[in-house]
This record gives C-alpha cells, sequence and structure tokens, in this order.
C-alpha cells in the first residue's frame, strides 16, 4: 500500500492507538517521525517497505520478524508493529530496531491486527493535508486571530482562561495598538492594572456568565482604546477569550457577528488542544511505567521528554493508608479521596528540588522518577528530599507517609533496579513494623533481607519445619501461647527473666510453657540451626 499525502507523528499514533493495543519499545528517530502509510507484510511476502509507512508485520514473531526489522530500516519505514514471543525477545528486538534505526511498537497478545490497521489508516485519512501533526496548533489560531481582524477591520488577541495571550494579529502601525494592547503582548499577558479595571466593570462577569458579545468604551484618560469581547465556550465552560481593540479606523458594521463565529472557531482549537495535552500525559505516563517495571526500554521515555539516557537516575517510593498497614488519621480523609492530593504535594516537592522529576502512581504506591540526576547527588541528598515530602504530607494533609529511596543508577536503563529496591524497603516498613518514615537500604538492610526470607518461607510451606506448624496449630486449637512464648524468649537471647516480664509472666512458667513446647514438637533448643529455624518461621502471620 503506497503512503497517503498526509501524514501524523508517531507520538500521535501511539495516543491513537493507546497502550491498550500497543507499546512503544524502540524509537530511534524518536517520536516525531512522520508517518505517511500503513502496510500489512504477510509472512510469505519479500520483507520490503516503502518511506514513512507503518509495517503492520502479521505472521512473524519474536526473533522470525527480524528480515522484516532490517528490511523496514532499509527501505526507510518509520515504525514496526510485531508480536513478541515472550518476555524475554523486547529487548533482542528494539536492539534490531535501533540498529535499522527504525521505530519498533509490540502489539498485545489479546489485540487483533486488523483493529490497529482499521485505527491506524483512520488516524491518517483524518490528518489535514501537509500537517504531521506536530505543532500547527499554535499557527491555526494565529491565523484565526488574522481572519478575525480582516473581519472586524480590529485588532485581535485570543486569551486563555486565566487572561494569558494565545495568539493575536498582525498591525502594520504600531501607533492603532493602546497602551493595554502593547503591554499585554508584550506580557503575553494583560496587566494586573487594567484586569482589575475590567474587573470593577463587570467586564468579566459577562464573559463567564453569557455567549454575547461585549462592548467596552474607549478610555483615554487610560489608554484604552474601544473593544469588543466574547467568550469561548464549550458547554458551560469559559476556555478563554477573544478581544477586539479598534485601531485608526472603526469597526466594521459585522464585527459582533464575525466574533461570535470566531469564538465557536476558537473553541474547537483549544479543545483539541486540550485533548491533546490530556493524552502527551497519558503517553508519558505510560512510557513512565514501562520504564518503571522493566517492560518498555529507557528510549521512548528519553526521546519523548528530551532526557539524557545516559546520566544517572534513582527512584523514590511512597506508601499511605490503610491498605499498607497504617491507621487512617483521626479526621483525615479516606484513602480513596487522598490519592490526587498526596500525588499532587509529592510532585510540587520534589519539582522544586528536580527540574526533570516525574511523579506517577501504581496502586498503592506513588513513584518518583529522578533522570538525568547532577552530580553531588547522593544518597543522603535523596533522603533529605523524601523526608521533606513525607514531613509535609503529615503536617498538611495529616498522612502518615513512608518513603524509600531507591539506589543510585548509572542510566535510565537501569531504573527499574532502583524501583525494586524502593520497594523492597517500602515491603520490609509495612511488614517489620519499622518506625522511620524514611529509609535507604543501608539504613534497613537487615529488616529487608529478613521480610524477603519470611516472604519465601510463607510461598513455600515444604521449606518450613512441620513441627513448627504443629506447634502453632495447636495453640490455634486450645488458645494457648506457647509458639509466642517460645518466639519471645529466642528474641531475648534466652533471657528467662527478661522474656518473662514482657510477656507479664513468672519465669517459672515461662519455664513450664518451653518445657511442654518442646515435648509437643520434640525440638531441641540447645541446638543452634534449631533456635534459629524457629525464629524466622514464627515470625511468620498465622495464616500463613
Amino acid at each position: 500500500m503506497s503512503p497517503t499525502a498526509a501524514g501524523i507523528g508517531l507520538r500521535q499514533l501511539l495516543m491513537v492507538l493507546g497502550d491498550s493495543l500497543v507499546e512503544m519499545q524502540a524509537a530511534p528517530a524518536g517520536l516525531d517521525v512522520e508517518i505517511r502509510g500503513v502496510s500489512l507484510l504477510d509472512p510469505e511476502d519479500p520483507p520490503t517497505a516503502q518511506p514513512g509507512e507503518l509495517v503492520l508485520v502479521i505472521g512473524a514473531r519474536g526473533r522470525a520478524a527480524f528480515p522484516a526489522l532490517r528490511a523496514a530500516g532499509r527501505d526507510g519505514a518509520a515504525a514496526v508493529v510485531v508480536k513478541l514471543d515472550g518476555p524475554g525477545q523486547a529487548a533482542a528486538l528494539s536492539e534490531t530496531a535501533a540498529e535499522a534505526g527504525v521505530a519498533l511498537l509490540s502489539l498485545r497478545g489479546e489485540a487483533r491486527w486488523a483493529q490497529v490497521h482499521a485505527l491506524a489508516r483512520a488516524a491518517l485519512d483524518d490528518a489535514p493535508p501537509g500537517e504531521s501533526g506536530t505543532g500547527a496548533e499554535e499557527g491555526d489560531l494565529f491565523s484565526l486571530a488574522q481572519t478575525t481582524a480582516i473581519l472586524t477591520s480590529g485588532i485581535v488577541s485570543i486569551e486563555d482562561a486565566a487572561n494569558r495571550v494565545l495568539a493575536y494579529s498582525r498591525t502594520t502601525d504600531s501607533d492603532e495598538a493602546d497602551d493595554l494592547r502593547r503591554r499585554s503582548i508584550l506580557g503575553w499577558q494583560g496587566p494586573e492594572g487594567y484586569l482589575a479595571k475590567l474587573r470593577e466593570w463587570g467586564v468579566f462577569q459577562h464573559l463567564h456568565s453569557s455567549d454575547e458579545v461585549i462592548g467596552i468604551d474607549s478610555h483615554p484618560e487610560l489608554g484604552i482604546r474601544r473593544r469588543l469581547a466574547v467568550a469561548i465556550r464549550s458547554g458551560d465552560r469559559q476556555l478563554g477569550t477573544i478581544w477586539v481593540q479598534e485601531g485608526s479606523v472603526p469597526l466594521s458594521e459585522r464585527s459582533r457577528q464575525a466574533l461570535l463565529g470566531a469564538a465557536r472557531v476558537a473553541a474547537l482549537h483549544l479543545v483539541r488542544r486540550r485533548r491533546e495535552l490530556s493524552d502527551d500525559v497519558t503517553l508519558t505516563r505510560t512510557l513512565l511505567a514501562g520504564l518503571l517495571d522493566g517492560s518498555t526500554g529507557p528510549q521512548p521515555l528519553a526521546t519523548h521528554l528530551g532526557f539524557d539516557a545516559t546520566r544517572p537516575a534513582a527512584v523514590l517510593g511512597f506508601s499511605y493508608g490503610t491498605t499498607e498497614a497504617y491507621e487512617t488519621p483521626e479526621g483525615a480523609a479516606a484513602p480513596e479521596l487522598t490519592h490526587s492530593e498526596v500525588t499532587n504535594l509529592v510532585s510540587v516537592h520534589i519539582a522544586a528540588r528536580h527540574r526533570s522529576a516525574l511523579v506517577t502512581q501504581v496502586d498503592p504506591r506513588i513513584y518518583v522518577l529522578l533522570p538525568q540526576l547532577p552530580r553531588g547527588v547522593d544518597t543522603d541528598t535523596l533522603r533529605g528530599w523524601t523526608q521533606e515530602i513525607t514531613d509535609a504530607a503529615r503536617r498538611h494533609l495529616g498522612l502518615p507517609l513512608r518513603g524509600s529511596v531507591g539506589c543510585l543508577v548509572p542510566r535510565l536503563g537501569d531504573v527499574p533496579e532502583s524501583r525494586r529496591e524502593a520497594d523492597r524497603i517500602l515491603d520490609a516498613m509495612v511488614s517489620a513494623g519499622v518506625t522511620v518514615a524514611v529509609a535507604a537500604l543501608p539504613d534497613i538492610q537487615a529488616e529487608v533481607l529478613v521480610s524477603e526470607i519470611l516472604t519465601l518461607l510463607a510461598a513455600h510451606p515444604e521449606i518450613r519445619d512441620p513441627r513448627l506448624t504443629a506447634l502453632v496449630s495447636h495453640d490455634s486449637r486450645h488458645q494457648g501461647r506457647l509458639a509466642e512464648t517460645l518466639l519471645t524468649y529466642l528474641n531475648c537471647f534466652g533471657d528467662i527473666r527478661a522474656a518473662a516480664a514482657q510477656l507479664h509472666v513468672h519465669p517459672n512458667t515461662l519455664r513450664y510453657r518451653l518445657r511442654r513446647a518442646e515435648q509437643l514438637t520434640g525440638l531441641d533448643l540447645s541446638r543452634p540451626d534449631q533456635r534459629l529455624l524457629a525464629m524466622l518461621q514464627l515470625r511468620l502471620p498465622p495464616t500463613s
């Protein structure tokens, strides 16, 4: 199939297809490469492609797709879509794609080729001729401002809902623009003094509540000429405002009608802009999640956001709420109501420390990726940043937030290692009841390792001592405390009096319970290996 005349960027195609269909594996030429056509490659066909094509490699899984990747790179294709033949194939295929200079997408196992083909074709058919979807929005708004200026014989500016100038018409005579116009354009926002006057005159209230054009009389004493204004709306929501200032000639008779039409066209542009920004955020989150769990390499995210993948990076982890053994503080919001608040708090605080930081939530935890860290940033620095965030969460939200500092890794591609370490620390903080709010691995290494050993014992009953299992079952049937007594005794290094004091029993009672436990199980507490195994196994939750 030959490429179409119009094209779209790879970034836009990923937004159209979504992460439910495809995953980004490699993008050696970046995410702004232009896709101008889509083709199906049958395994019986010779591997060929045309420049700018998206090649769907049907029937060739895993390594069998190598010839198609190399041919796509040779022929100038934009991207190739394959199905993986198991988790180990992604790295080898990505390496081949990088060598070939072609982007690689993997199709999810449950997805259908026909669905991808139809969506890609629809996206290409919708692309305006001569545009690749990589930034025509500003040009559209400036063009709209210029057209509106011609129709109204005035000077036009288009602002967003925060009074920030998005676009404006050109003027041939600088004397035509009044002081408000000049200061707004130079500062890209209306001066506060003038904005206060407009509020005083009720202009903003009218724009907020009405679709009608409002007129503002000239005020020579303030340097303001006559104006018309209309709200840009989408339903009940005001997206912005179009302002028309009268220049050296009066505004045309049909200015109000032209302004109403311009507002409706501008609404389409601003709605599209918001949707594209939302899609861009979704793509960033998808690529970030893929990098954190190791399913996607570092290059797509680095290319998308302009990161240097060869510089050090680290991951911070945060957990909170009753889902991870925290009681919700009195008066605090329920966990489901605080997700966005906590994520926002983390985002604001970490952005103040590191400009490139990315924050994402993978329930029930929040992760911070710190890419391209500068020299001098070490574990102590990251621990301090994390402590600031947990202190702020307790102070402002009433939440006892836990924070973990993953290891510093030399490059972006090693981020999954740092995320795993951050998770290991949080897991141990929860299971071992660690009281500190923030930890790096050196701080609680013993707790982390013991926690992981207990997880192994819980998952593999065959490596437990059945005599200790029987002891716990005996206590459960008879409401006994033999297992608790034995563990307390071992934790106290065999000190009878200290263990008895912890259990609030007489030392003779404790001695009796220990003898009873040995009789029931056949354990020999004089043997170090049996004491060690008992200390570990008796730490397991009763249901394990």
